[in-house]
C-alpha cells in the first residue's frame, strides 16, 4: 500500500526522489561513433555534444538486451542503463575493444544515482541549487536522473530534502513508473522482447546504416507493424483482487488470444486499476474491450498519467 499523501505531493506538482543502483558506462576513442552505431538502434552520427538519445542494444535476432540513454560529452559518450542490464551492456561493449580505437569503462561504482520527479529540475540552472558538482544528468519522460559522485551524495541528498523533495519508497515508485508507462527490464521486457514491440518513441532510427539485429527490426517496420506491442490496460478499482494480475493472459470477448499482462497497480489519480501489457496488433486501438480471465478491461494508450498533470 502506497503512502497516499506522498503520492498526492508528487502528482500535485511537488518534487520527490528515489535512490537506486543504475549503470553508467563511458565509451571514447577515435572510432567510438561507428563502434556504438553498429551496436544500437539509434543513429549515433546525429548525436551532438551535450545532447542525449534513447536507444536499445539488440541481439542478432532483434531482441532487446537493454534500453539505454546515451549522453555525448565532447568525444566521450556516457551510456546509462538499468542495474539489471549494466553488466550485460558493459560485457557486450568491452568484448569488441581489441578490434578498434575505442575504450570502455564502467563508472557505476563512482556515483550514486538519484531519480527525481520534478519538471523544474530538468532546467540546467536548478542543478547548482542541489549541489551537483562533477556529476551527470539524464532527462527522462517523467523524471530527471542524477549521477552524483559518491563523496557528494550526502550533500546532494540534504539539498534535495531542504528543497522540500520527499523520499519516494519502492512501492510508490512502482506506481509512478507504471502510470508513466515506463517498462522495467525483467518485468515488462527481456531478451524475448523484439525491440519494436516496446513502442518507445525515438528508440529506433530506420535511416541509419547496419547494426546488430537491424535486418529483423527493419523487416518488421517495412512490412507494416509488429505482431504485438506494449500498451496500457485499464479496469475498475479492486481488479487486482479479482484476477487482473501480472503474468495473466488476455483474450478477446470471443475468447481469442489477445496478449499478456506484465505489470499491474492501482492508480489513485485515475481511481482505476491499470496495467502494462503486450497486446496483439489488431486489438491495440484505444478503447478496445478485452478480458483478463473473467474481468473486463480496456486498452489505453500510454502514459496513463502525464508528468505533473
Amino acid at each position: 500500500m502506497i503512502d497516499i499523501s506522498s503520492y498526492d505531493h508528487i502528482r500535485g506538482g511537488g518534487s520527490g526522489f528515489i535512490e537506486m543502483p543504475r549503470g553508467l558506462i563511458a565509451v571514447w576513442g577515435k572510432e567510438s561513433v561507428p563502434f556504438l552505431d553498429g551496436m544500437i538502434t539509434n543513429d549515433m552520427k546525429t548525436l551532438e555534444d551535450g545532447q542525449q538519445m534513447l536507444a536499445a542494444f539488440p541481439n542478432a535476432q532483434g531482441r532487446s538486451l537493454a534500453v539505454v540513454r546515451i549522453l555525448r560529452q565532447g568525444e566521450r559518450f556516457l551510456v546509462e542503463t538499468e542495474e539489471a542490464t549494466r553488466e550485460k551492456v558493459f560485457n557486450n561493449l568491452v568484448r569488441f575493444t581489441y578490434a578498434g580505437d575505442f575504450f570502455v569503462e564502467d563508472l557505476s561504482g563512482q556515483f550514486e544515482y538519484f531519480e527525481v520527479f520534478e519538471e523544474l529540475l530538468a532546467k540546467p540552472q536548478s542543478r547548482k541549487v542541489f549541489g551537483l558538482v562533477g556529476g551527470h544528468v539524464f532527462s527522462g519522460s517523467s523524471t530527471v536522473g542524477y549521477f552524483v559522485r559518491a563523496d557528494d551524495a550526502e550533500e546532494f541528498r540534504s539539498n534535495l530534502i531542504g528543497a522540500e523533495a520527499i523520499k519516494i519508497e519502492n512501492d510508490l515508485y512502482e506506481t509512478l513508473r507504471i502510470e508513466s508507462g515506463i517498462p522495467k527490464y525483467g518485468v515488462d521486457m527481456d531478451e524475448t522482447t523484439i525491440v519494436p514491440e516496446l513502442g518507445l518513441a525515438g528508440l529506433i532510427s530506420y535511416n541509419k546504416g547496419c547494426y546488430i539485429g537491424q535486418e529483423i527490426i527493419a523487416r518488421i517496420h517495412f512490412r507494416g507493424h509488429v505482431a504485438k506491442q506494449l500498451t496500457g490496460l485499464m479496469s475498475e478499482p479492486g481488479a487486482v483482487a479479482t484476477g487482473f494480475l501480472a503474468g495473466g493472459e488476455l483474450t478477446t470477448l470471443e475468447g481469442k488470444n489477445a496478449g499478456r499482462i506484465t505489470s499491474v497497480i492501482y492508480s489513485p489519480k485515475l481511481d482505476k486499476t491499470v496495467a502494462l501489457a503486450y497486446v496483439r496488433y489488431e486489438f491495440l486501438t484505444e478503447g478496445t474491450d478485452l478480458k483478463a480471465g473473467k474481468l473486463a478491461v480496456s486498452v489505453k494508450n500510454l502514459p496513463f498519467v502525464y508528468v505533473l498533470s
